[in-house]
């Protein structure tokens, strides 16, 4: 039987990757110590490890395919194909940013500040790049961890990823600027994605996977709708196209049903019950395929 083998992140980021999986289908079990996780696909065979790592294998053709942000396919100079956007991460669904920071009572505003000035980061051929594109020389130090905390008495600034920008605050850090934003990417060897069987299984995985984070911000909602207030309800009903609109049996109403943002529901569903729809139901959704 034919294989795909898929790297996906371990540590801070795998327990919001499995849920997507599983949210696309698929199961995913793995023992805390272990590197291979069992998923109840055949064909695919998982392994677990940093997401820093998986591009550089995913380049080499140890891996076929990976999850892994696009910060650190740069960082690799990894010359792999990206097959899809994936934009979750640990905390929220939004793209994550690196950025440039400096403590609070710094003399540093810009990046021209960084002039000669030492720099510590997971990310240093990211940083050296984007330093060069501004005419800036500093001296960019590989961080090992605990970035954060190594300025002012360290270094004189950090380049580092941030979701939601909490952590450098809490360390008294403030942000100069954002060298990249990125996002997970599934992402392929090139000689894999040429194999007929491995892309089809790949642009399989990644129509799943795009559908389930599609389905993450909108709900269902359904309702039943007195015939003569039909017009009514609709005007005020959004839809990805049209709803649905179903005769119920022996009566002269209708069930409507539709896909809308989440947020939306929550402001819509008074004005449809005000314009006559009744036994609304909201429900949640696995994935949402165009």
């Amino acid at each position: 039987m034919s294989k795909l083998r898929l790297g996906l992140p371990k540590g801070s980021l795998q327990e919001a990757t499995f849920l997507l999986f599983k949210r696309a289908g698929f199961n995913i079990s793995v023992n805390s110590r272990s590197y291979f996780p069992a998923i109840d696909d055949p064909e695919l065979e998982v392994v677990l490890m940093r997401a820093q790592e998986i591009p550089r294998y995913v380049n080499e053709g140890v891996l076929d395919a990976g999850l892994s942000g696009l910060d650190w396919i740069l960082e690799n100079d990894a010359d792999v194909v990206e097959v899809a956007d994936l934009v979750y991460s640990k905390q929220t669904n939004n793209p994550i940013r690196l950025v440039l920071a400096v403590a609070n009572d710094s003399g540093i505003k810009t990046v021209k500040d960084l002039q000669g000035k030492r720099i510590a980061t997971e990310l240093v051929r990211v940083t050296r790049k984007y330093l060069e594109e501004n005419d800036v020389g500093a001296m960019v130090e590989f961080s090992y961890g605990a970035t954060e905390v190594k300025v002012p008495d360290l270094v004189d600034a950090i380049a580092d990823l941030t979701e939601t920008g909490s952590s450098l605050k809490a360390n008294n850090l403030r942000i100069i600027a954002t060298i990249l934003t990125s996002n997970t990417k599934l992402h392929a060897n090139k000689k894999s994605w040429a194999d007929p069987w491995k892309r089809e299984k790949l642009e399989n995985l990644s129509v799943l996977l795009q559908g389930a984070l599609r389905a993450d911000s909108q709900v269902g909602l359904k309702m039943n709708v007195p015939g003569d207030k039909i017009k009514d309800v609709l005007s005020v009903l959004p839809a990805m196209k049209h709803p649905t609109v179903s005769q119920l049996f022996n009566s002269d109403w209708v069930a409507i049903e539709t896909v809308l943002d989440e947020r939306t529901a929550r402001d819509l569903i008074p004005s449809l019950r005000k314009k006559g729809a009744q036994d609304i139901i909201e429900f949640p959704l696995n994935k949402v395929i165009p």
